[in-house]
């Protein structure tokens, strides 16, 4: 039961971004305690967002608040430290170096629970719950945590195998097929183009052979017109003289 209690204590008094002991320790607005240098890094990062969180459990803060140290606290971490506290030992919820970690948690992570191979990301048992409770996130495919999901992208169920025997090839002729489509469409309204261009050279020809004709007739009109003048010019002056 001691030993239990000394558990307890190392990890009350720990700081879940670093995993030592609280240095400076400070408390956000939501309860939470962190090394001041440690919360301050952290909403560093966070700035640009214009909404800083905590990162235990994500409630966020606008404006950014202003800590001050718990000297309470800190009195009472340095009392703990001279009975041989040291900073809290990995707890089996917390990712270690063979473990697939979380990719949504900041600071410590945590184990994932399930990857998603849709999201291409793995998440805890907390960060995977929307993937149960929204419906778009429900069609999801979920399998067990993996450091490899590029890898197993297409860990397909025996349903999706017959229709993805080969991923990489039916994607090369689906987008060979796409392509060859593309270029029957274009191919199609340039030929269309060139038609039209051809139809508006042969009206143009008909409309240039029209004004021709009506140019010819209207000279031909004009000569006679001019020479019925002249045969009636002559006649008024031999009948004057």
């Amino acid at each position: 039961m001691a030993q239990k209690g000394v558990q307890l204590d190392r990890e009350t008094f720990s700081c879940s971004i670093c995993l030592d002991l609280l240095k400076d320790p400070v408390a956000t607005p939501c309860g939470h305690s962190y090394c001041m240098n440690c919360i301050k890094t952290h909403w560093d990062e966070e700035d640009k967002k214009k909404v800083h969180s905590c990162p235990q459990c994500r409630q966020t803060f606008t404006p950014r608040p202003v800590l001050l140290k718990n000297t309470m606290l800190a009195v009472l971490v340095e009392e703990l430290k001279k009975t041989g506290l040291q900073a809290a030992p990995a707890d089996h919820c917390y990712a270690g170096p063979e473990d697939v970690a979380c990719d949504v948690c900041t600071g410590r992570k945590l184990k994932a629970l399930k990857s998603c191979l849709v999201c291409v990301v793995s998440y805890c048992e907390q960060n995977v719950q929307p993937h149960y409770d929204v419906a778009q996130l429900k069609k999801h495919k979920l399998v067990d945590p993996s450091n490899k999901l590029q890898e197993n992208i297409c860990s397909c169920d025996e349903v999706t195998k017959m229709l993805c025997l080969d991923h990489n090839t039916v994607a090369a002729a689906a987008q060979r097929t796409e392509r060859q489509r593309e270029l029957e469409v274009s191919r199609q309204n340039i030929q269309q183009r060139i038609q039209d261009r051809e139809k508006d050279v042969k009206l143009l020809q008909q409309e240039v052979e029209a004004i021709n004709r009506s140019a010819n007739t209207a000279v031909e009109d004009s000569e006679e017109i001019f020479a019925e003048l002249i045969r009636l010019m002559e006649k008024r002056c031999s009948d004057v003289k």
